[in-house]
């Protein structure tokens, strides 16, 4: 059976750095840390299967508290120091540990162990600091009341203001005592609880309070936002605290072994003197950097200590293979290693890390690619701030989270929730954030604070989010209770907009232009690496010149999606576009398409001549033809009067084309059989593009698409008038395009075999097969899919990321049935799920051969599918894969 408790002390811990899913991240890198030598206070772990069976329980089981008991006997015979003991205190902290770490959403409890009595022994330990003894004191008592006890943390400070006439100065030596008890009064009279005096039962109800914040509502929409799954749960830590707070020999700190927004090699951090780790991390000071060129950094103060650091932090990053960061306790001027965990960083810093380790052989190319996340590059094709753009610069705060972005101030999480659910993009400013703001920063574009430092919880969490953010803007005012911010005399209030660039640190008044950002030259590597491991072809969707280059340069090896509807709304496609769907005879539908022919045929043409040879699959006319004709009588109207059309007959073909449920209705390859003129026209157009560009020296390499087949026998007749046409009009064609379907519609899954005698490929269009297998429009899920999610009846947005189970399960026979008739059929995906890792992974286990999504979501997809690919390549080895992994893998 495995332990409940796994015990550290340097040089030799229980358990190291691979026990990440039993020990919480913070236990399992303590456990290495200790067995690299490193000075880190001895203590122990409790698992995450105790958290575990302590919610399925109620409580902690015996068996447990009996092996934490014993565990805390081993400590104190490490330490010298007896727990509960008035004249020997042992002093402990108690921390979370998730096995993925979660910055500042679940409990601390620091300095436990301490009671009145025992406060002069402490003092004694520390050349009789009895000042500093009772702070500590006071510290816990306020700390373990407002996460224990759930005492509102500002009642301590109301208490305070008793005993000194500035609520800004720390107490002195003599008032300490009176206001702590003056406090545990005030909390039995609002609270109805007494203090509780006895160490051992603080020890056992702050971890259960450690336990309890793993469902707390911060840390359960952490989860939500960053995907980390449920049953996770946390590791507790229980170790010797180091006292930062002592005196000016003492402090505390965070470093990073290179700079989270840049990636640039060296320490890079912050550290205050005379205090303890909470005093940074919490973000109600601001610290001093490490580095600083103005002086005053750590080299300064403390050279022995910064050399010391500078050579234990590298030492981590090589242990780990990863950028870390550390958290310190100088103690009366020795230095002491609190934890250390992979750093929350930026999109630019984690591609450039990535492929600096890979590059100097601390790390495979494989492992780099696992490293940098999707999301991360998501965040890498942020826009940046115009530099041609005029800017009103009104101050200038700490660098925290990069990009740049414009939003309207909103002063409180459920302010800017609220705001952004209405369609605004927030910019949410704060005093310091806090845990408990995590959804509200999760919708804002951007955060601003006025007091913290990069180390701060807005920063780690901004970061990590990639949310741009700029913080300890000290010339920052913020009132909360009259929603005001003042920037020297401009006073701003809810609603005005203000532009960040986390990337300076400016705070500009109004909005500033953005453009598009610049990719660094890892970012290529990284990419490069990406494409030799993945294991599907990624396409792009694109109907024009623009995004068929934009899809070229973000990587796509062609267009996956040419949707030909888009071309029709163009201004000078649209009078005719109308002029066919509102023809009175047949030949003046003719005559209206034979005006859009030539139109079609120069769009496909210079398609194609930007492909060079790579893919481009045509989708035909998809949307119902109501879509084109104007909805409001004024519109109505105007189109009468530039036609010559009477307005009535417009208004009665609207009318008639109008469709209850149009999605459903006559549209796709339905539209192309009923009026098979429009086809005809797409078709030739296509065909004659293909043999101009032949016949100029360009590769052609064109596939047709026929959309929202539910019979052999739509796409079979679609098949035959291509077949036709071609002969017609291009008999010297060399390579005829390949034509296929989308797979839309369940029937088309069911019926995939007989699909496959006649389509030259498939691809499944996921929205709306999403729709019709689940009975969902995806116009109008958004007044609901939110709840549903936030229940947990549906884990994510279908439309978003793939439905394995229903959908996916008709995906999966379809590829099966379809290679039943066709061993090599391809089959590919269309839709932004091509860019979602859950989606991707699914697909590629499936054999599908391709994924094709926005051109700005190339990168994403190139990378997703790398790394399934690498997983893939693990399950196989492993030989313990949960289900087949088709097509391309057999």
């Amino acid at each position: 059976m495995t332990p409940w408790v796994f015990q550290f002390c340097t040089p030799q811990a229980e358990g190291n750095a691979s026990l990440g899913d039993l020990l919480g991240n913070k236990g399992a890198c303590l456990a290495e840390m200790s067995r690299l030598g490193m000075d880190v206070p001895p203590g122990f772990t409790l698992t995450t299967e105790v958290c575990r069976q302590y919610f399925a329980a109620g409580g902690l089981p015996a068996s447990v508290e009996t092996a934490f008991r014993d565990a805390l006997a081993v400590l104190e015979e490490r330490t010298g120091h007896q727990f509960a003991d008035v004249n020997n205190p042992l002093v402990v902290a108690v921390r979370s540990g998730s096995p993925v770490s979660m910055p500042g959403m679940m409990d601390t409890v620091l300095n436990l162990g301490l009671t009145p009595d025992a406060v002069p022994s402490l003092a004694s330990r520390y050349d009789n600091n009895l000042a500093f003894a009772w702070s500590t004191y006071g510290r816990f008592v306020q700390q373990f009341a407002d996460v224990v006890l759930g005492v509102d943390p500002y009642l301590f400070e109301d208490v305070k203001e008793r005993f000194t006439d500035d609520i800004d100065a720390p107490l002195s030596l003599e008032q300490w005592p009176d206001a702590i008890e003056a406090f545990k009064q005030e909390m039995l009279a609002e609270m109805g609880e007494t203090f509780p005096e006895d160490p051992f039962e603080q020890l056992i109800r702050a971890i259960q309070a450690v336990f309890d914040s793993w469902n707390s509502d911060r840390a359960q929409a952490y989860r939500k936002i960053h995907r980390i799954e449920e049953s996770l749960g946390t590791a507790v830590t229980v170790q010797q605290m180091a006292f930062g707070n002592v005196d000016h020999s003492s402090g505390a700190g965070v470093v990073f072994t290179r700079d989270p927004n840049s990636g640039q090699r060296g320490m890079y951090g912050e550290y205050l003197v005379q205090a303890q780790g909470e005093d940074i991390v919490g973000g109600v000071l601001t610290p001093q950097l490490i580095d600083d060129e103005k002086g005053g950094g750590l080299r300064d103060v403390w050279p022995r200590i910064h050399d010391d650091l500078a050579a234990t932090v590298e030492t981590l990053e090589r242990a780990f293979g990863d950028m870390q960061e550390v958290e310190f306790t100088v103690e009366q001027g020795e230095l002491k290693l609190l934890q250390t965990r992979r750093a929350k960083r930026s999109a630019m810093a984690s591609v450039e890390i990535a492929v600096d380790l890979a590059e100097a052989g601390r790390i495979t190319r494989d492992q780099a690619l696992r490293v940098v996340s999707v999301h991360e590059i998501e965040q890498l094709l942020h826009p940046r701030l115009d530099p041609k753009a005029e800017r009103k610069v009104a101050t200038r705060g700490l660098p925290s989270s990069p990009g740049a972005v414009s939003g309207e101030i909103a002063f409180t999480a459920t302010e800017a929730i609220d705001r952004a659910q209405a369609g605004a993009r927030v910019l949410l400013v704060r005093p310091e954030t806090s845990p408990d703001d995590i959804r509200g920063m999760a919708a804002a574009v951007g955060i601003l604070t006025s007091t913290g430092g990069m180390t701060s919880h807005a920063a780690v969490v901004a970061r990590g989010m990639g949310v741009p953010c700029v913080s300890g803007a000290r010339a920052v005012t913020i009132d909360m209770s009259k929603r005001t911010l003042t920037i020297g005399d401009q006073v701003l209030q809810s609603g005005d907009t203000l532009t960040i660039d986390g990337s300076t640190g400016d705070v500009m008044l109004g909005r500033v232009r953005t453009i598009a950002p610049a990719l660094p030259e890892s970012f290529d590597r990284l990419m490069g690496w990406a494409d030799n491991a993945r294991r599907i072809q990624i396409y792009a969707n694109a109907e024009t010149v623009a995004e068929a280059q934009t899809a070229i340069r973000f990587g796509a090896s062609g267009i996956g999606l040419c949707r030909t509807e888009h071309m029709f709304f163009a201004h000078d496609r649209l009078p005719l576009m109308r002029e066919m769907i509102l023809a009175r005879s047949d030949s003046e539908r003719r005559r209206a398409l034979a005006a859009l022919q030539p139109l079609q045929e120069g769009d496909f043409e210079a398609l194609i001549e930007v492909m060079d040879g790579r893919v481009l699959t045509i989708r035909l006319l998809d949307p119902p033809l109501h879509e084109f004709l104007p909805a409001t009588d004024a519109e109505i109207e105007a189109l009468a009067h530039a036609s010559e059309l009477d307005a009535d007959y417009i208004r009665e073909r609207v009318i008639e084309l109008t469709e209850v449920n149009p999605m459903m209705g006559l549209r796709g390859c339905r539209l192309g059989l009923l009026y098979p003129e429009v086809y005809d026209m797409q078709m030739a157009a296509i065909l004659s593009a293909m043999v101009n560009c032949t016949n100029r020296g360009i590769v052609v390499n064109v596939q047709i698409m026929a959309p929202l087949i539910s019979t052999v026998k739509e796409l079979a007749a679609l098949k035959g008038r291509l077949d036709a046409i071609c002969a017609e009009t291009a008999p010297t064609l060399r390579r005829t395009p390949k034509f296929g379907t989308m797979i839309e519609t369940p029937r088309a899954c069911l019926i995939a075999e007989e699909m496959a005698g006649v389509a030259d490929f498939f691809s499944f269009g996921t929205n709306d097969l999403t729709q019709m297998t689940m009975a969902i429009s995806r116009d109008d899920a958004a007044r609901f899919l939110p709840a549903y999610a936030d229940s947990g009846i549906l884990p994510e947005n279908p439309f978003k990321t793939l439905d394995i189970k229903g959908v996916g399960k008709l995906m999966r026979m379809a590829v099966i049935e379809g290679r039943r008739q066709n061993p090599t059929l391809p089959v590919g995906i269309c839709g932004e799920q091509a860019a979602d890792p859950t989606s991707v992974d699914a697909v590629q286990r499936w054999g599908l051969t391709s994924a094709s999504c926005s051109a700005y979501r190339v990168p994403l997809a190139r990378l997703a599918a790398a790394q399934t690919a690498l997983a893939d390549r693990e399950r196989l080895l492993s030989l313990d894969a949960d289900e087949p992994i088709m097509g391309v893998y057999r």
